[in-house]
């Protein structure tokens, strides 16, 4: 390293601007971990506002299909969480607690679950079916609002 380089950086040190890694991690860390519980209401708002719209077009068959969705939705997003969280910690740490066909087995078992009620609702209403795949849509409209305010965030924090 240049003398001039390593100037540069010894004048950085002390600034508040400067950070570790550690630090950027731990923010890092911590902004994820404030994200997915605002993802999750933010499925369950989402789905309470858009339930009138799904009653309204479909009547109430399509607005229990839909309500199904929304819960479909919220459970499988919750444990897809859990599994991508357990299968890093697999991959990083090699004492994980967790084994790894356990892990792609609640994979497997989690949309199998999914198609298993999206038959079962299919079969019996098409309306709720319709209502069902509105609701499967919900975390779209969730991930939206997480991405707009992560903007209005970033902006904020860059003034």
């Amino acid at each position: 390293m240049m003398n001039d380089e390593r100037e540069h950086l010894d004048k950085t040190e002390g600034t508040p601007a400067a950070e570790t890694l550690d630090e950027c991690m731990k923010n890092e860390r911590t902004n994820y971990d404030r994200i997915i519980p605002r993802l999750l209401r933010n499925i369950l708002a989402a789905g309470v506002l858009l339930l009138w719209p799904a009653f309204w077009y479909y009547h109430w068959a399509g607005a229990i299909g839909f309500v199904f969705g929304v819960a479909v939705s919220y459970v499988n997003f919750h444990s897809l969480t859990r599994g991508v969280e357990g299968l890093a910690d697999r991959i990083v740490n090699r004492n994980s607690r967790e084994k790894g066909g356990r892990i792609v087995l609640r994979f497997l078992v989690r949309y199998g679950l999914v198609g298993a009620a999206a038959y079962v609702i299919f079969k019996s209403s098409a309306l709720a079916f319709r209502g069902f795949l509105w609701g499967l849509c919900v975390p779209v409209a969730a991930l939206m609002v997480e991405a707009a305010w992560e903007g209005y965030a970033a902006f904020r924090r860059s003034e």
